[in-house]
């Protein structure tokens, strides 16, 4: 049994995207990708105060603990955004597979988020990223309530960012990963699906339910960077990922039919230049790690052409970081980028000539496809601020910023100051979630173009005018100054004195304890009594002379001598004692020594001496101190220095950070740029899906990631070929589609009489038996037996003239004809193959037909249809022959027959 439940990017919904699907095969529960939506819209909804996401990561949260497996597909927020956070907060700590380059193209798209986002406002973490809080066992992690934020944001933060996808497993294409624990009996296998680096289709194996193949946001296209998904080869679908017991494909673009390639290649680059060569800049929002590798390649390759010397400025804080991660995994790139070099002649002949005279450092990073990808005209700077500082405003350029959705960060900064400068454009490459920035600029332009030019027709639009004005939220955070920062400063002071004197007051108890449980023998304990009594009540004696002289004696001198870095404990007291002159106190009691005994008043706690069989328990703390001591001597010289270097890089970075605010603003942009929109997101239009989906050919299907209109049109052209299935899902948020049957299995036991009796066939091993179910006192488990022929129940016999047909003189008893089995899967292919070996001609026509005959060779004329047969599969694995009686339909039909294993009764 399959259970569907969409959590968020559903079909027939207007948001499509984050995606997020729960998938129960059996008892395993898998959670396919899991995404986060964007937390900075510009419109929300009256009646939801923490914007549209809420429902779906409570249901995300919800379901986290109980989840078995996660499978991640490609590396973008929309896909794999919210992990780390369900990972540290929610419980999400089931085993989570993908490959190599979604997990660190996933990162890299998470911490720019969260650094975006936590350099512009206050999260409201209920605890912060060093609280000890955040670390718990699993049984207080149960007791313990769930951490929540108060402005309704899940962000996470750095450090769970790395710790999540530090505990990602990552597998090969076409790697099989044979699961074991609750998931035992599970497969999966990724697949190359284009569209990101890395980007995966995954199928699943399961002995029970068959197989399921999860496909969503693919490309069938190469482009400069990736080659197309494996699934469409060159006779055809990938066999291993054909007829999927289920498929779950996304149909976002169904309805859309996409412009060429070579179109949109042009209409970027002349935009870009003649925009640069009037003396303007363009502003091009971008993500910060998976498609805009394609916009650097195409960015990069036209620059060293065209010998441009405009600036390419990429403002993203870990843009560098994730060009030096791409660099690493060429093996994992395509299309043209790992062979081509691209210099400064644009031919690559003086690449060795490079190599000498850059070094052998240099030329050991120019391996093949490496110096594609270095990108020698791009700049990176971490802030507006900082390409303010180097480029003036009116300097033409080309900006790159993240992200592409302008919902907030650097992109969002740039664009009010930006858009206002006439002849500046701004250049769209992505539709954008519903609700940002970005997908109202782009409803804005589509919206100004003809009916034939919008983006979903194919056709190239052109730039328009931006004649409004927007009214924007703009968050940032500012130092404090003046009597706020004195007032911060006072807090930080009251603060700090107030945790030194707690810190104290805990330092001082310890030492109180340390010293009641310390195993000193009682003589020297009254001699160090006497001492501290005598200095409380003002007997000042030379007490250092005989203390030094006490710790000198014996044989662990050396020890007692060291620092007070923790390695012995000193000696304390308690501070309350009898007052006056207790040595000379008298009491009821008669002393023989002549002298009482002193006696410390509360809190005192009664001295035991810890022994063992040798006499003394060893203190092994002491020796672990005295060890660290010995190897901090014995580090080297290089790692004393880096942990100097990194230890005073961090007191930098917290000196450079000044007590701040977080300030909300409203921005009136008057907005005068051009506006331009180019598809550069790398999927598969209606045209590609429609024809790749039925050669799948799956038994099921479960569309999501869709809006109505492409929906219908999916589901529309399914309908429309024979041999697709009909059988076909679009469940909305929340809604559970069940698929398969429960099927009850029995354990039988098969008699030693009706098992020699059997007759298997040869190919298969497969029997055809009737019998009969008997239970045995012995066993607890039927016996299957033959039926013999007395237990057969014997037909009524009709009196004469009771209305019953009476049988004709001579004539045989009616009889039962055998029942049979035919056991195998038919490939026309292979049928034509035989029927070509033995001379009958052969041809598919059509979708699933196959003409045998004289026919075939004059496609189906009128004239040669007595000597032609069509043999026809559906889709529900029925094999029809049709054509008149005659030779080659015995012929055709014989074949069929052989391809089969036949077990009759």
């Amino acid at each position: 049994m399959i259970t569907f439940t969409p959590l968020s990017g559903s079909a027939r919904d207007s948001t499509t995207t984050p995606l997020c699907y729960l998938l129960q095969v059996d008892d395993v529960r898998i959670l396919l990708d899991c995404g986060s939506p964007d937390w900075e819209p510009e419109e929300k909804l009256a009646n939801e105060e923490k914007g549209p996401w809420e429902e779906y990561c409570q249901s995300l949260r919800e379901c986290a603990p109980t989840v078995d497996l996660v499978l991640l597909s490609h590396g973008d927020l929309p896909h794999s955004g919210l992990y780390a956070y369900a990972h540290s907060r929610w419980g999400l700590k089931a085993p989570a597979y993908t490959t190599l380059p979604v997990q660190a193209m996933a990162r890299i798209a998470s911490v720019e988020e969260v650094e975006a986002l936590r350099d512009e406002q206050d999260i409201g973490d209920q605890f912060e990223e060093g609280d000890d809080a955040s670390v718990h066992s699993e049984t207080e992690e149960e007791k313990a309530p769930k951490p929540t934020t108060k402005s309704g944001k899940y962000v996470a933060t750095l450090r769970e960012v790395q710790d999540s996808f530090d505990s990602v497993n990552t597998l090969r294409y076409s790697q099989p990963a044979h699961l074991q624990g609750k998931c035992q009996g599970l497969t999966i296998t990724p697949f190359n699906a284009g569209h990101s680096v890395g980007g995966t289709i995954w199928k699943i194996r399961s002995p029970s339910s068959g197989t399921i193949m999860y496909c969503v946001d693919f490309n069938h296209m190469k482009e400069r960077h990736l080659d197309g998904t494996v699934l469409l080869r060159s006779g055809g679908i990938f066999e291993p990922l054909a007829r999927p017991d289920l498929l779950i494909t996304s149909a976002d673009r169904a309805s859309v039919i996409s412009s060429r390639r070579k179109d949109r290649d042009v209409a970027l680059i002349d935009t870009i230049t003649t925009t640069l060569s009037s003396r303007s800049s363009l502003l091009l929002p971008c993500d910060s790690s998976t498609r805009v590798l394609e916009l650097l390649v195409l960015l990069d390759q036209h620059w060293s052409y065209s010998k441009l010397r405009y600036p390419i400025c990429f403002l993203s804080r870990t843009a560098s970081e994730m060009l030096t991660f791409v660099r690493s995994m060429m093996e994992w790139l395509g299309g043209t980028v790992s062979k081509e070099d691209v210099g400064e002649d644009g031919t690559g002949r003086n690449r060795q000539d490079r190599k000498r005279r850059r070094g052998d450092e240099d030329g050991d990073e120019e391996a093949l496809g490496a110096f594609a990808l270095r990108f020698k005209h791009l700049e990176f700077f971490p802030n507006p601020q900082a390409l303010i500082q180097k480029y003036s405003s009116k300097d033409p350029k080309l900006i790159l910023a993240v992200p592409a959705s302008l919902s907030h960060g650097p992109s969002r900064q740039l664009f009010c100051d930006f858009a206002a400068v006439p002849d500046n454009v701004v250049l769209l490459t992505g539709r954008s979630e519903p609700g940002t920035l970005g997908r109202v600029l782009f409803d804005k332009w589509n919206e100004s173009q003809r009916v034939e030019t919008k983006w979903d027709n194919g056709k190239i639009g052109s730039n328009i005018m931006m004649d409004i004005s927007l009214t924007l939220q703009m968050k940032s955070k500012v130092p404090l100054q003046g009597a706020e920062l004195e007032e911060y400063l006072q807090k930080e002071r009251d603060a700090r004195e107030k945790e030194a004197a707690s810190q104290a007051a805990l330092v001082r108890q310890q030492r109180i304890l340390e010293a009641d449980e310390d195993d000193s023998d009682s003589d020297s304990d009254d001699e160090e009594d006497e001492d501290e009594v005598r200095r409380a009540l003002g007997q000042d004696e030379d007490m250092e002379e005989r203390s030094l002289k006490r710790k000198g004696d014996g044989a662990d001198g050396d020890w007692n001598n060291m620092d007070d870095e923790g390695l012995t404990k000193q000696l304390l007291s308690f501070d309350i004692y009898l007052k006056g002159n207790v040595s000379k106190a008298t009491s009821f009691f008669k002393n023989v020594g002549g002298q009482t005994h002193r006696f410390r008043m509360f809190p005192y706690v009664e001295k035991k001496r810890r022994v063992d069989e040798y006499g003394e328990t060893i203190d092994v703390g002491m020796w672990l101190r005295k060890s660290k001591i010995l190897e901090e001597e014995a580090e080297s010289d290089d790692i004393k220095d880096y942990r100097r270097r990194q230890a005073e890089e961090e007191m930098k970075k917290a000196a450079l950070e000044p007590p701040s605010k977080f300030v909300t603003s409203e921005v009136e942009v008057q907005m005068a740029c051009r506006l331009l929109f180019v598809d550069m997101e790398g999927l598969s239009d209606g045209r590609a899906i429609k024809t790749i989906i039925p050669q799948i050919s799956p038994r099921k299907m479960v569309v999501v990631h869709a809006s109505d209109d492409a929906t219908d049109a999916l589901i529309q052209s399914c309908a429309n070929i024979r041999a697709m299935t009909k059988d076909i899902h679009a469940p909305r948020i929340g809604e559970s589609v069940q698929i398969g049957q429960q099927i009850s299995s029995f354990s039988i036991s098969i008699s030693d009489e009706l098992l020699s009796s059997m007759k298997m066939s040869a190919d298969n091993e497969v029997g055809f038996v009737t019998g009969r179910v008997v239970t045995s006192a012995s066993s607890i488990i039927p016996i299957l037996e033959p039926v013999s022929v007395s237990a057969l129940p014997k037909p009524d016999i009709a009196p004469a003239g009771a209305g019953a047909p009476a049988r004709l003189l001579g004539s045989r008893p009616p009889a039962t004809l055998p029942s049979s089995t035919m056991i195998g899967e038919l490939k026309l292919t292979s049928l034509k193959a035989r029927l070509t070996a033995i001379g009958v001609q052969a041809e598919l026509v059509g979708e699933g037909v196959l003409i045998c005959g004289s026919g075939a060779k004059y496609g189906g004329a009128s004239d040669t249809l007595e000597e032609t047969v069509a043999v026809r599969k559906t889709g529900t694995g029925r094999v029809e022959l049709e054509g008149n009686v005659s030779d080659v339909y015995y012929v055709v039909r014989k074949e069929i027959y052989a391809l089969h294993a036949l077990i009759a009764a």
